[in-house]
């Protein structure tokens, strides 16, 4: 009888590590910046760009569409994917957050600013 209920202890406190450390590990990359829509994009917008603001793992979208959402670290997998409950689907994200593919193929790219112009030394007359 006492090691069953040692057993049975010690999964308890298992199960209970794993479902608190859940909150802990979700969302390992900052979303926020401006994006490309490159592939699947609504009505055809290819190109057009989409948004995310997140804070902590409150995270706002708007489309290429210029369709605003709210969403949050998916519970399935919180440090890869996010769920947009207004558009009923999911989205991986890569782990350097370059890139967003949503459950129904369309696939933003993060929009880089252009390089800096290069610094040229003045020109001495001489």
């Amino acid at each position: 009888m006492r090691m069953t209920s040692r057993i049975m202890t010690s999964c308890a406190v298992a199960v209970l590590a794993a479902l608190s450390s859940g909150a802990a590990s979700a969302q390992s990359v900052n979303l926020s910046g401006r994006f490309i829509c490159v592939v699947d994009c609504r009505a055809g917008l290819v190109g057009n760009p989409a948004f995310i603001t997140q804070n902590g793992d409150e995270i706002n979208l708007v489309n290429e569409a210029g369709q605003p959402a709210r969403a949050w670290p998916d519970w399935t997998a919180p440090a890869s994917r996010i769920w947009v409950d207004a558009w009923e689907q999911g989205a991986v994200y890569s782990p350097d957050g370059m890139t967003l593919q949503f459950d129904d193929g369309t696939i933003w790219r993060r929009a880089l600013p252009p390089p800096p112009y290069p610094v040229v030394p003045p020109r001495v007359r001489g």
